[in-house]
């Protein structure tokens, strides 16, 4: 199975080390979205997107990524983030991009989320929160996760 991971990490590295994590179990490729034209993802089995969560949303960089990527476009994904906050019910940000991406001929088969140290404004007072995430536990789950992946399609393909 060819995979790729395509991950925008910026403020602390936390995204990175989730995808780092996933890497290692599906010996994924691991690519920043300027570094893989949108067209060279139908070349994978499964891809993966993710990003840290900024005001929440995922980075800019990588919607426009997926904003760009052609139509008709087929494969399996997963969706990723890591925040310093779970996702709220009101504000469904991993499933607006899974949706974009289905949007884009993807089967996204699933989602997942950790907790990763965030020092966004208003928290950089007080020294941030979510000091030490991802950690070991996260980054266990984030394996665990990929493992549940690779099982999911390698047995459907």
């Amino acid at each position: 199975m060819k995979v790729v991971i395509v991950c925008k990490s910026v403020s602390h590295g936390n995204t990175q080390r989730v995808a780092e994590a996933m890497a290692g179990v599906l010996d994924a490729r691991i690519v920043t979205p300027d570094q893989v034209r949108p067209g060279e993802l139908a070349d994978y089995d499964l891809v993966g997107f993710g990003s840290g969560i900024y005001n929440m949303n995922f980075h800019r960089d990588l919607r426009k990524f997926v904003a760009a990527l052609p139509g008709q476009q087929r494969g399996r994904a997963f969706v990723f983030s890591s925040s310093g906050f779970p996702e709220p019910p009101l504000r469904r940000y991993a499933h607006d991009l899974a949706r974009r991406i289905e949007g884009k001929g993807f089967e996204v088969v699933d989602i997942f989320g950790c907790r990763g140290f965030d020092t966004w404004l208003p928290l950089r007072v007080i020294g941030g929160i979510r000091k030490g995430h991802p950690d070991a536990a996260d980054l266990a789950a984030a394996r665990a996760f990929a493992e549940k992946l690779q099982a999911r399609t390698t047995s459907t393909s």
